[in-house]
């Protein structure tokens, strides 16, 4: 018997030995709505929520969600990051728009990035990133990504599963414990 613990514990270290450990996410930048770029490094060791956000969509209420969600979180370390975006058409026509109306009719003071592609050839380095390796593709406005603090994903949402779904929640929770 001892013996075969043995062989058992030799054929397990040979196996960890040539495992890769799973590798953190690339750095991604995304232009700021107004003012230096975000990079993905500053937030290594926090859970980020990214969003694609419209300001005309009818999912636009809730920005008012997301922060409620980032102020819930805040003390924790999550990030939440607002993504404006043009692809389905229901965005205004600058970033300095659409910062002042999100400001104005939702009161938020999220992390905007300037107005950006979430699909197609033109997508953002990080939603091409995602389609790739995760095989997710936004399918309209207000689609949810969850990263842990490496930058890998741990979920993914549609639109119409609101940012303080128990969904999204008890996987932030998981995340923060």
């Amino acid at each position: 018997m001892q013996c075969n613990l043995v062989k058992t514990a030799l054929v397990l270290s040979a196996v960890l030995a040539v495992t890769p450990a799973l590798a953190a996410a690339p750095d991604f930048t995304f232009s700021a709505i107004d003012g230096p770029a975000y990079n993905s490094s500053d937030w290594r060791g926090h859970p980020v929520l990214v969003v694609n956000t419209a300001s005309l969509c009818g999912f636009a209420p809730q920005l008012t969600d997301l922060q409620a969600l980032a102020d819930r979180y805040a003390d924790k370390g999550l990030v939440v990051l607002a993504v404006p975006s043009d692809d389905f058409q229901q965005e205004l026509e600058n970033g300095k728009a659409a910062k002042a109306f999100c400001e104005l009719t939702y009161g938020i003071d999220l992390p905007m990035t300037d107005i950006t592609h979430v699909k197609g050839p033109q997508a953002h380095p990080f939603y091409q990133w995602l389609a790739k390796d995760a095989g997710f593709v936004p399918g309209w406005n207000f689609n949810k990504v969850l990263l842990d603090g490496t930058g890998a994903v741990v979920g993914t949402w549609g639109a119409t599963t609101k940012p303080g779904a128990t969904a999204i929640t008890s996987q932030i929770d998981a995340l923060l414990d």
